[in-house]
């Protein structure tokens, strides 16, 4: 049995080292000189629970499970959060806080309830209802990045675009070479999926001033923004349900044609709406915050206005395709390969 995988992001890489573990015959092949240059890295830096997605019950389930799982087959590529923060505000938020609480109890997160006089004080408390206190954690993705570096090397060709893409019957031939099963991790840049859209994205990097611990602070539900800290001390990223998004695409290569036009002009813009909503609650935000730059990205997202962020995959014969939600979500895409390979040659 020999399978190829395209794209060498956090999926690629981890179903791949899982095939590998094993004893499959696989190659990865990643256009570009590294892996992990594009939606692993270019994120918020978050290892989720769950607590986004109130309207996914779905997305919920497998972020509680894939996170305790990763801690555990990953213990060195993520950080604890020392305080993380859920606000639930009494006017823009779609459901009120006990209903929010609720959800999240029911689905097995262990959250602390805590009183509205527990508000960090450099935020307005007569503007919440109230507020959860989770464990998340910060992806350390440079040493993720070393150590499939390592683990992969046999395996993972870097710099290699498939230029030439063939099914057949019983064979799949990429770049003139014949594999028994590929698998898909482009979100669809190979094989396109009108079931999804493409959203290219922009976070804001900010610095905290005098290198003070600022805790993770995230808005629900609806409309709202987060701050969160990334893998380098005193740096965190902005982003906005409203404003990170810049457009949408029924393809990826539209995706990044619309990233590559993107103006300093227009990212200044974006800041100044992104500031003003978190300037709303947290009058204070640019004493705390020095803006450093922009980070742009791709999402892929399913068609529809709900909240489903759930790692799919989609079957073709001998070709799966790979859509994920979130990077915790890797062991149920890999689980279910696996499964169905050891099916198929029993």
């Amino acid at each position: 049995m020999k399978i190829a995988i395209v794209g060498a992001g956090w999926y690629g890489c981890h179903i791949g080292l899982s095939l590998k573990n094993n004893g499959i015959d696989v190659k990865i092949f990643e256009k570009n000189d590294d892996i992990f240059l594009e939606a692993s890295t270019n994120n918020q830096y978050r290892l989720h629970q769950g607590l986004h997605y109130a309207r996914s019950s779905l997305t919920r389930y497998q972020s509680r499970d894939g996170f305790l799982r990763f801690c555990e087959r990953y213990p060195n590529f993520s950080k604890i959060v020392d305080e993380n923060y859920y606000l639930v505000p009494k006017y823009e938020s779609i459901i009120d806080f006990n209903t929010y609480f609720s959800i999240m109890y029911s689905t097995g997160i262990n959250i602390e309830k805590l009183k509205v006089e527990q508000i960090p004080s450099y935020f307005d408390a007569t503007k919440f209802e109230g507020l959860i206190k989770c464990d998340e954690r910060i992806m350390l993705n440079g040493k993720a990045k070393d150590f499939f570096n390592k683990e992969l090397s046999t395996v993972l060709y870097k710099n290699t675009k498939i230029v030439s893409y063939l099914k057949e019957k019983n064979k799949i031939i990429l770049n003139n070479e014949e594999f028994d099963y590929l698998i898909d991790c482009t979100w669809g840049a190979l094989i396109p999926n009108h079931s999804y859209f493409y959203e290219p994205t922009l976070l804001l990097y900010y610095q905290s001033t005098d290198q003070m611990i600022f805790p993770a602070i995230t808005l629900v539900d609806g409309s709202l923004w987060s701050i969160y800290p990334t893998d380098k001390f005193g740096i965190y990223t902005l982003s906005s349900v409203t404003h990170t998004p810049l457009s949408l695409h029924k393809t990826k290569q539209e995706a990044y044609v619309t990233l590559s036009k993107i103006t300093n002009d227009e990212v200044e813009l974006k800041r100044k709406c992104m500031e003003e909503e978190v300037l709303e609650y947290f009058s204070k935000f640019k004493s705390y915050f020095t803006y450093i730059g922009p980070q742009f990205a791709i999402k892929t997202k399913p068609m529809g206005k709900t909240d489903d962020r759930h790692s799919s995959v989609i079957r073709d014969h001998n070709i799966f395709s790979v859509y994920s939600g979130k990077i915790d979500n890797i062991f149920q895409a890999s689980d279910y390969i696996l499964g169905q390979l050891l099916k198929d040659n029993e």
